[in-house]
């Protein structure tokens, strides 16, 4: 425990974030929507994901969870196939997956709504603006390559930097 009381991070969060992207929902997902906020520090980037409007689950105990990107397209546009410029995972050292820079933790529902806060080191802010990051409708199995089975792309964003002072 020693170790914990010398990281800071959690102060990070109420200032402003360095970027962010605006989360919406695509084609047949049109109530998603919500932010991915992203907050350098000394000890890696923190990523703050508040989405409302993920779809719930029709059974009780089985609320879903969502595979989320950052992909290495750069933006969200496009007809027929969802978000076709969206891309492949951001992947820049072209580590095997689930070792991708832009592999992160799944977002777990709750009765629509998605809240996540969590600290990486493979990427640094500065390195994933213009960027998007998506949200799929299946969790990553963190297995199969390249992609984690993770299933349709049904939101997405695009990492922009942030208006405002940067802390």
């Amino acid at each position: 425990m020693g170790h914990l009381s010398n990281i800071h991070l959690l102060p990070a969060l109420r200032g402003w974030p360095q970027a962010e992207a605006r989360i919406t929902g695509g084609k047949g997902f049109p109530g998603i929507n919500g932010w991915v906020r992203f907050y350098q520090t000394d000890d890696g980037v923190m990523v703050y994901a508040e989405v409302d409007g993920l779809p719930t689950a029709s059974q009780p105990c089985q609320e879903k969870a969502f595979g989320f990107h950052i992909h290495q397209g750069a933006d969200c546009e496009g007809s027929g196939e969802a978000f076709p410029h969206a891309m492949s995972h951001y992947n820049p050292k072209r580590c095997g997956h689930p070792s991708h820079a832009g592999d992160l933790p799944p977002l777990f529902g709750n009765n629509g709504l998605a809240v996540s806060a969590f600290l990486t080191s493979r990427f640094f802010v500065e390195d994933v603006i213009g960027k998007v990051v998506i949200i799929h409708d299946r969790p990553d199995d963190f297995t199969t390559q390249p992609s984690g089975n993770s299933g349709t792309k049904i939101a997405c964003g695009t990492i922009q930097r942030a208006a405002g002072p940067c802390i």
